[in-house]
């Protein structure tokens, strides 16, 4: 593949009914190779991936773009492009790539059935088998187990073009990138190296720059109290050459004060003031000058309460159908009001459908469950959004507070008609944990977050009372919430057989 690159010419690009730019003067230089792009959802990184790939155009400034780029989406509702063809390709990079994510012939003709961590695999392996000039990548790793995130991880190396990565995965934004794009609007700032080296230099930029403010505020504050002491000297010196109040026939008084006025003795104090003043414009300017982030509150306290029932669900024995000639077969299986609860297995086993067969079976009040399935259409995050915009203004206040605390802004939020993944997520947490519920089940539910946001969701589910059925491949994010595993794992003596084991040990 010849020299290419992607570049940004200050470009600046506003979604509709916002009300600031979601990106503003944006100049950056993509080459070859993988390039991290990372920060809080929400602040604009994959509509740069847009824009890198000439999905989107921007309102101001321009994008250089080469000739094929492609963009996979964060989302796997519909088939990829050029999926069936990559199926039935011979060719040897076809082959390869088939064998490298495990894609299977069947995938085409049933792709509502595939768990999303197999459509994931499918999206990456026809993008990549097409040998695009520009590969951008949104959150690759979601919904993927440990072997499957290997899989891909060893595929993305193949790949020679201009690679644009945003993801939540540091291993991927480490051992994969040697830039990295940091954004938090309004500024961008690139970075050498990858994720670890940037933000740590990210960090010690801030303390520098947070330093020097407060030396400008310093000096600031110290000319301020000049200022007022000068201008105590001035006003005195000028009720010194005031005649009025002096009596009319005091001659002495009079002349003194005129032979003041025409040495100018009685003007230094208000020279002095001027000349401060100017010292002192100067000072503000530099303390405005310096763009120190604000720090949001984060973390939440997560309400709820436990369950007066003895169980929250019973759900007998049975089997379920996971497509042609695969299925699962779970055993008697029960939740107290109190447990908490990890569901785990390889993709495509039957999770997501034992999940949804489980939430059948509650026999809870509607208000009592929060509920967050592992993906959440377009059209259905905009009903979402419309709702949460629609609620009373002190519902929405505390709903807006607590999506602040998991680490969006939530002005942006609100403006937005597209929300991202991530977003949407959070606003169905929040709806939900105002409520009190009795029971919380969250299907991979640190996809799509930001790394400052799954550290605050996993501390407020930490200190919630009520129960709490998770299903994740974040084993470090199990670890810490849960004691119990369901585990479903292939029966070897039976072709297509998945078998859901209850442990007692996460």
């Amino acid at each position: 593949m010849t020299d290419l690159s992607v570049l940004f010419q200050n470009v600046s690009f506003t979604y509709e009914r916002a009300a600031q730019p979601l990106i503003h003067d944006l100049s950056v230089h993509f080459p070859q190779g993988w390039t991290g792009i990372v920060g809080a959802n929400g602040v604009g990184k994959s509509t740069i991936l847009k824009l890198a790939t000439g999905n989107l155009e921007p309102q101001v400034g321009r994008v250089i773009i080469p000739e094929y780029a492609i963009y996979c989406q964060q989302r796997t509702d519909d088939a990829p492009d050029r999926l069936y063809d990559l199926i039935h390709a011979h060719d040897g990079i076809a082959f390869r790539m088939k064998g490298r994510l495990g894609i299977e012939d069947e995938w085409i003709d049933r792709w509502k059935t595939l768990s999303h961590g197999e459509r994931k695999r499918a999206q990456i392996a026809a993008a990549i088998w097409r040998n695009p000039h520009v590969l951008a990548v949104d959150e690759p790793t979601n919904h993927l187990d440990a072997e499957a995130q290997d899989m891909l991880f060893e595929a993305l190396l193949t790949f020679r073009g201009i690679g644009m990565l945003v993801s939540h995965d540091r291993r991927f934004l480490d051992e994969l990138c040697h830039q990295c794009l940091f954004v938090e609007p309004p500024d961008a700032v690139l970075r050498p190296g990858n994720y670890s080296r940037g933000l740590q230099q990210a960090e010690q930029d801030e303390i520098t720059i947070q330093r020097q403010y407060n030396q400008a505020k310093h000096d600031f504050s110290r000319l301020k109290r000049e200022e007022a002491k000068r201008r105590g000297a001035a006003s005195q010196a000028d009720r010194k050459r005031s005649k009025r109040g002096l009596a009319p026939k005091d001659h002495d008084a009079r002349e003194k004060i005129d032979a003041a006025r025409v040495t100018a003795k009685d003007g230094v104090a208000g020279k002095r003031l001027n000349q401060l003043q100017g010292r002192l414009s100067q000072a503000h300017t530099k303390m405005d000058g310096f763009r120190v982030k604000k720090r949001y509150q984060m973390g939440i306290w997560m309400p709820g309460e436990k369950s007066k029932r003895n169980t929250l669900f019973t759900v007998h024995a049975g089997s379920l159908p996971l497509g042609t000639d695969r299925w699962l077969d779970f055993p008697n299986v029960a939740m107290k009001p109190d447990d908490r609860i990890a569901l785990t297995g390889l993709n495509g086993c039957g999770k997501s459908t034992l999940i949804e067969h489980i939430m059948q079976s509650l026999h809870l009040e509607e208000n009592q469950v929060v509920y967050i399935p592992q993906e959440i259409d377009i059209h259905a995050s905009q009903d979402i959004l419309s709702r949460a915009k629609n609620l009373p203004n002190e519902k929405l206040g505390h709903m807006m507070t607590i999506v602040s605390r998991l680490g969006s802004r939530p002005h942006r939020l609100l403006e937005s008609t597209d929300p991202s993944p991530g977003e949407i997520r959070k606003i169905l947490l929040a709806i939900g944990i105002a409520n009190e519920p009795h029971l919380i089940v969250m299907d991979e539910p640190t996809n799509h977050l930001d790394l400052p946001s799954i550290e605050c969701l996993e501390s407020a589910l930490a200190d919630c009372p009520c129960g709490l059925l998770l299903v994740s491949h974040d084993r470090r994010f199990l670890d810490a919430l849960t004691q119990t595993r369901w585990h479903i794992s292939v029966d070897s003596g039976t072709m297509g057989k998945y078998v859901l084991e209850v442990l007692h040990s996460a």
